[in-house]
């Protein structure tokens, strides 16, 4: 290679930047010992910018489009640089390429569940998660602010800043809005267009557009999802006494399947006793006039009287002869009848020896 030929490759004729990824926000043209020549073009494709640096300050900013490199077209450049002959020589200057389009599908996230106070359950933590899109919109700012003379600026640079502004923007506006959770689980639409306002002068103050900002799911630990779950659950159940009636009359059957188990005779014993007092509170409550249950005492609940049965005969008296009878004795000493003996809860006749009272079940002495 000759002296010429040597001295050919220290002058740039084209400035462009094809994109090999998705991942690069900015790119810097390499200009390592090379000078741009007087007429160069500048190709920048559609969803890029050029901005051309003249010692750290910022100057021209080229859209999608061919250009020429003349002084007419860079007046920035040429006064910042005061060149006397006017660009007739080759110059010396940084240029940078920004990629301008979209970047979809950028996910942020709660790391940690926001604590809150809700108007319904108290104190409750949040969960929330969705997505973002944002483009470059000022390649000048963000140069100044954030990409700075680096030779390459990555998407996942930015990111960790933009989810975590997104995060403190939704946690200040959950606090000041004062809407339960059941309201902000159900307008999802309305709180992500709320809390997209308030974090796009936060993305333009770095040079970046937020286009569109999307919340796709807001709830609670699954600790306290549970505990919501029990509550709605009772509140469909509406009416406690009926359900429950409802689940002793299905539990009977289960307990009449598993009858030769020790569980299945629990089962039984418990179902119907549950039952049992359900029948006969409805009873009760039949018998009323008009069938209408009683008031209640004042103080307490109403009393239940007992259960009575057939009376027995007066004490000491046969039931067949009507002679004497000893206190306690089973038989008439007399003509040798049985005696029947009044049950000691509810008065019922026992016609003969008995442990359990036919009537009411309490055990006889």
């Amino acid at each position: 290679m000759g002296f010429l030929d040597f001295v050919k490759k220290q002058f740039i004729d084209i400035v462009q930047w094809t994109e090999d990824g998705d991942e690069v926000l900015a790119w810097r043209f390499p200009m390592r010992d090379m000078e741009i020549q007087q007429g160069a073009q500048l190709t920048v494709r559609e969803t890029q910018a050029a901005l051309f640096v003249h010692q750290g300050q910022p100057a021209d900013l080229f859209g999608p489009g061919q250009h020429t490199i003349k002084t007419q077209n860079v007046p920035l450049l040429t006064d910042l640089a005061h060149w006397d002959k006017l660009f007739e020589s080759p110059f010396k200057s940084d240029v940078y390429f920004y990629s301008t389009r979209l970047r979809l599908n950028q996910k942020w996230g709660t790391s940690n569940p926001i604590t809150i106070r809700d108007r319904e359950f108290g104190a409750v933590r949040l969960r929330a998660f969705g997505i973002y899109a944002y483009r470059m919109a000022a390649p000048r700012v963000f140069y100044q602010k954030v990409s700075g003379t680096r030779e390459t600026y990555l998407v996942g640079e930015v990111e960790g800043q933009l989810r975590n502004s997104v995060v403190a923007v939704l946690t200040d506006h959950f606090a000041e809005s004062n809407i339960p959770f059941l309201d902000l689980a159900a307008n999802q639409v309305e709180l992500a267009a709320a809390v997209g306002d308030r974090l796009r002068p936060m993305f333009a103050d770095l040079g970046l557009s937020l286009e569109n900002f999307q919340i796709q799911n807001v709830s609670l630990p699954e600790e306290l999802q549970k505990r919501l779950d029990e509550r709605i659950g009772m509140g469909v159940v509406g009416d406690m006494g009926r359900y429950t009636q409802f689940q002793t009359a299905r539990s009977i059957p289960v307990a009449a399947a598993n009858e030769g188990g020790v569980a299945g005779a629990g089962a039984g014993l418990g179902a119907g006793i549950a039952m049992g007092q359900a029948m006969g509170q409805a009873m009760s409550r039949a018998a009323q006039p008009g069938g209408e249950t009683p008031p209640a005492a004042p103080g307490g609940p109403v009393a239940t009287p007992p259960r009575v049965g057939p009376a027995a005969p007066a004490a000491g008296t046969c039931a067949r002869c009507a002679k004497p009878v000893p206190p306690g004795a089973r038989f008439c000493p007399e003509c040798g009848a049985a005696q029947a003996v009044a049950c000691s809860r509810c008065n019922a006749r026992l016609d003969r020896p008995s442990k359990f009272c036919p009537e009411c079940g309490a055990p006889q002495a």
